[in-house]
Parts: structure tokens; sequence; C-alpha cells
């Protein structure tokens, strides 16, 4: 057993030199390279972080001046539809009063009309009723020959 013993201290003592690179390797690659990697690394990430921050900031910005531009864009079709509205009015309400007028201008006319038509129905009334007895003398002819002498004294 003692012999193993010895054995065993040879190794141990053998692999001191070694675990004591190990641990100078160890820490020189911590040191060296761990350290630094790790920095880079995570200025890689905060970057990568940063641009998806950014660029999801544009996104952001982009639908609030698309939601922007489409309330400009309903504003100013409700401003055109409301102007359209007054003007189809106005055109009614002009119409409304052309028309209003043209009936008055008609109204007025066929009234001269009417009492155009009136007095000349007087004027012929007079003319016919002054006329009677020549056409009574005009159709007694016509109808008695004979009858023409005493229609003739009958005026």
């Amino acid at each position: 057993m003692n012999d193993i013993l010895q054995q065993l201290e040879g190794l141990v003592l053998g692999a001191v030199p070694t675990v004591l690179i190990f641990i100078f390797l160890y820490f020189a690659y911590r040191f060296l390279v761990f350290g630094p990697l790790t920095a880079v690394l995570a200025e890689r990430r905060n970057r990568t972080e940063g641009a998806v921050e950014r660029a999801n900031a544009a996104i952001a910005a982009a639908d609030a001046k698309s939601q922007e531009y489409e309330a400009r864009l309903r504003a100013a079709r409700s401003e055109i539809f409301r102007a359209r509205e007054e003007r189809l009015q106005q055109w009614a309400a002009e119409r409304d009063r052309t028309l209003e007028i043209a009936r008055q201008a008609a109204r007025e006319r066929v009234l001269a009309a009417r009492a155009a038509l009136d007095s000349q129905i007087a004027t012929a009334k007079v003319q016919i009723e002054a006329s009677v007895g020549q056409l009574a003398i005009q159709i007694l002819k016509a109808i008695l020959p004979t009858g023409a002498a005493q229609a003739e004294d009958l005026r």
C-alpha cells in the first residue's frame, strides 16, 4: 500500500504544475478572451436591441402618421361632402326660386290672357247682340223667300 501511496504522491506532485498552469490559463482566458468577448457580445446585443427599438419606434411613428393621414383624409372627405351638400342645397333653392318666378309669370300671363279673352268675349257678345236682328232677317230670307218682305216689315 505504501507503494501505491508513493506513486500517488509522485502523480500529485507531477500534477501540481499542470494544475497551476491550468489555473493560470483559466484566469488568463477569463481576462484576455472571455471578458472582452462578453463585453463585445453585450455591446452587440445592446446595439441590436437598440436597432430593434428604433425600428419599433419608426414603425410606431409610421402608424401614427398613417392614422393622422387617414384622419385628415376622412376630415377632407367630410368637408367635400358637406360642401357638396351645401352646393346642392343652394342649387335646389335657386331652382325653386326660378320655378316660383316662372310659375308667377305664367300665372300673370294666364290671368292677362283670361282678361283679354273675357274682354274679347264681351266685345263679341256686344257685336253678336248688335247683329242679332240682321242675322235673324238673313235667316228668314234664306228660309222663307216669300217671308223676306215680311222680315223687312218686322224691322
